[in-house]
């Protein structure tokens, strides 16, 4: 087995920001750290936190788009073995109430200016009680009554000795938890999968290998910082090889062009939609993107077309494939920096090093080379579990340590893996999972809905979006528009089903499922 050359990420920290000092570590509009000062303010917002109360195990949130304030607040809690437990910033009031309080976290760090939204006023409105949650630090934006500015909360670790702060990062152990993402599950109930120091340290030292990522690259982090993606590959990865960590809030075309020329950037991830998006874009000057050398893609099916326009109009050297579930870590299979186009093209690569991935029968046995089944992943980077839900880490996890990841897939003579369907009922919609389960959960507490099956249906921009099928109740006649329009106020808006119809009744076998093979063959066929 290889090691990471860190078994904590506060071991992580500390060493990179003497390492690569000097080297630019995190831009973000007018705010440029150095690894130095990087560090100094990792240590900061750590000592701050030890002022507050969170103690080893602790969980603290941040609920904020990609800023520079983000990965401070973070870091600073992994230092001294707190627990970070993010929220989307897609999610409404009540949806975040419910991570806050299954999480148990007990201080929280919001913004109140994100694209016109106070999150504060937004978690007050639900009137719902939050016992565990102490404090709330606004990292941007106006400070309500009864929160703290980040500058204030910053200024309490003041009297925190370097030799507690010291203490603390050394009783932080490899496999203490550092993150609990919370993902959707089937069920229609987010599911928080719970990680550790040393498996999420191990798998993105060999994620930062697959890529090729080096010292100096600029990292311009457009996936959320709040997903494993973000956190891990954008803040975590740059951290351990030198790359400049550069945040971006809010994805648009002009505004990501604008971001690659001004700080010559080098390195973009992001879902196939996101570089689709670029590439049909009318007066786009592919001269002025000379600086992009390095694409890491995945999260849907890639087109082959769409990985050749990546090289050969938008210049990159090296377009990169994988797969992987937050329950892994986020990364199960990479294709390496170094494989050839056609690889590239047609896989999701393969195993990281030290992690099992086989293809597999509905009995657990493996399939011959080409032949479609269960892709299911074992090794050190699968989650410790669900929080609090020992029946759902069952269910996902077998007896033998494999985890189950419904998706349905092939694997080539040289053990890489082609995503080729799902059994799940997920669908993603511009690189975020959305679950049926939960977006009908909701709906049905529209008072017109009697009833609702909510499917997946392709899009020539997201790759795929929600449809609703509706049953209206007795006496009822509802409006297609305003039920999205009120969908909106409940949900992210990536849940938000861009098709609704109405229906008298659903498809339904003998044990009373809906049947949503024959709600897609219905939407393949024109009928609906």
């Amino acid at each position: 087995m290889t090691d990471a050359p860190w078994s904590t990420i506060g071991e992580l920290i500390a060493a990179s920001c003497v390492r690569y000092a000097d080297l630019e570590a995190l831009v973000d509009g007018d705010v440029r750290l150095s690894y130095r000062e990087y560090g100094e303010a990792i240590d900061s917002a750590a000592r701050a936190h030890i002022a507050a109360g969170l103690a080893h195990g602790d969980r603290f949130t941040v609920w904020a788009p990609n800023i520079w304030q983000w990965p401070i607040a973070a870091l600073g809690g992994h230092k001294i073995g707190a627990v970070l437990v993010p929220i989307n910033t897609r999610f409404r009031g009540r949806e975040a109430v419910d991570v806050l309080r299954r999480a148990r976290s007990r201080v929280l760090f919001t913004v109140t200016d994100f694209l016109g939204t106070d999150f504060v006023a937004m978690l007050r409105e639900t009137g719902d009680e939050l016992p565990d949650l102490e404090q709330i630090v606004v990292l941007s934006g106006p400070v309500p009554e009864g929160c703290i500015s980040l500058f204030d909360y910053l200024g309490r670790g003041a009297s925190v000795s370097t030799e507690a702060l010291d203490g603390r990062a050394a009783a932080v152990q490899p496999h203490d938890l550092c993150h609990i993402l919370f993902t959707s599950g089937t069920t229609g109930a987010p599911k928080g999968a719970m990680l550790e120091h040393g498996a999420i340290c191990k798998v993105y030292d060999a994620w930062s290998d697959a890529v090729g990522l080096r010292a100096g690259d600029r990292f311009l982090v457009v996936f959320p910082y709040l997903h494993s993606a973000g956190l891990n590959s954008g803040i975590l990865a740059c951290l351990m090889r030198g790359a400049v960590n550069i945040p971006h809030a809010v994805f648009d075309v002009p505004s990501v062009l604008k971001r690659v020329v001004e700080e010559r950037i080098s390195v973009v991830p992001g879902a196939p939609a996101v570089f689709q998006t670029i590439l049909n874009t009318a007066d786009l000057d592919v001269t002025a993107l000379d600086s992009l050398r390095l694409c890491i893609t995945g999260s849907a099916v890639v087109p082959m077309q769409l990985i050749l326009d990546m090289k050969n109009k938008l210049g990159f050297e090296t377009v990169v494939t994988g797969y992987g579930l937050t329950e892994c870590s986020g990364t199960a299979t990479m294709c390496r920096y170094d494989d050839p186009l056609e690889k590239v093209a047609h896989s999701s690569g393969r195993a990281i090093r030290d992690v099992e991935v086989l293809v597999v029968d509905a009995d657990g046995s493996e399939m011959p080379r080409g032949e479609a089944g269960e892709i299911v992943v074992r090794g050190y980077n699968v989650m410790r579990g669900f929080l609090d839900d020992p029946d759902q880490t069952i269910e996902a996890i077998d007896i033998d340590g494999w985890l189950h990841t419904g998706d349905i897939g092939t694997m080539d003579a040289d053990g890489y893996i082609d995503i080729t369907d799902r059994m799940k009922d997920m669908f993603i919609v511009g690189g975020f999972n959305a679950y049926p389960a939960e977006i009908e959960r909701i709906m049905l507490d529209h008072p017109a809905i009697g009833g609702v099956s909510v499917i997946g249906i392709d899009d020539a921009r997201l790759g795929e979006v929600g449809m609703a099928f509706v049953i209206p109740k007795p006496g009822s006649t509802p409006d297609a528009t305003e039920i999205i329009a009120w969908c909106k106020k409940e949900m992210a808006n990536y849940k938000v089903p861009k098709r609704v119809t109405f229906v008298d009744a659903l498809p339904l076998n003998a044990s009373g499922k809906v049947l949503k093979h024959e709600l897609r063959a219905q939407v393949r066929s024109g009928e609906v």
